[in-house]
């Protein structure tokens, strides 16, 4: 049976491979083919000299940094004390950590900037109106980091959920406590290094979503990457195409080195077994 079934599976993964590549392949081919003066890299010679570039990737990266932060400081003290405390209420965190899926971001948005105009018409007079003011500042937007841990919630839960399945988390604590450590100290010394390759699968998906997010940032009038990208599709297309092109390779990139760095740890383990 696993004989028969092997050609199909080339099958599927070759026309899995023509899905993806081939309009990879056509964007490139754009970025390159200009007609009447043949093949040129302008356009991605272009790119570091761009206005805004920079400025918007450097942007998304601070936030991305930031929400990989809180997301994970905010969930993985919660997850563990659920698999440890409180089972019983799983099904209700994850119900919780799912509705990021359900509501449409063009909602989610409208409802984030209805408080932010609520807020400064009714509270001028109160010291929550600087709150307001702090985190709306472009240089630093912290609403879009706070909207980012919400809709990065499905992504980390799920993440952090498989990881701590694949051991015995109860028994570790236990261990950590019956050695004298406290709470924190046994989370940190005995969870986290277990929970590593959750941590760092939570962490690429979290980089993933933020680097690509447009509905949000755009609707409250902020330019990070992506959004600088669809202004300069406007204007330079192949740039606009270009600039997406090596940001889908680089983010090949970082998942092919996470999925090598979890091999590693794997073969590893076993040779010491």
């Amino acid at each position: 049976m696993a004989r028969r079934l092997t050609p199909w599976r080339w099958v599927v993964l070759g026309l899995a491979a023509l899905y993806f590549l081939v309009p990879l392949a056509a964007s490139a081919v754009f970025t390159v083919d200009v007609p009447g003066q043949g093949v040129t890299f302008d356009a991605y010679t272009k790119i570091l000299s761009a206005d805004g570039f920079l400025s918007s990737l450097l942007l998304s990266l601070e936030l991305a940094v930031a929400t990989i932060v809180v997301v994970l400081l905010l969930m993985v003290p919660a997850v563990v004390a659920l698999r440890l405390g409180s089972p019983r209420l799983r099904p209700v965190v994850e119900v919780v950590c799912s509705l990021p899926l359900v509501v449409p971001p063009i909602a989610f948005v409208a409802g984030i900037a209805t408080v932010l105009k609520w807020g400064p018409e009714h509270l001028s007079r109160t010291p929550l109106f600087e709150t307001f003011v702090v985190i709306q500042n472009d240089r630093f937007p912290v609403v879009l980091v706070l909207a980012y841990v919400v809709m990065a919630l499905p992504f980390v839960y799920r993440a952090l959920d498989a990881g701590l399945r694949a051991m015995d988390v109860r028994t570790l604590v236990e261990a950590a406590r019956s050695c004298g450590a406290s709470w924190p100290k046994a989370l940190v010394r005995a969870v986290l290094p277990n929970l590593r390759g959750a941590l760092l699968n939570a962490s690429f998906l979290t980089l993933a979503l933020v680097l690509g997010e447009f509905t949000v940032s755009h609707l409250l009038g902020y330019t990070p990457f992506a959004v600088w990208i669809y202004n300069v599709g406007g204007e330079q297309a192949q740039m606009s195409v270009a600039v997406s092109v090596l940001s889908l390779l680089v983010t090949w990139a970082l998942l092919l080195a996470l999925a090598g760095a979890g091999g590693g740890r794997d073969r590893t383990a076993n040779s010491r077994g």
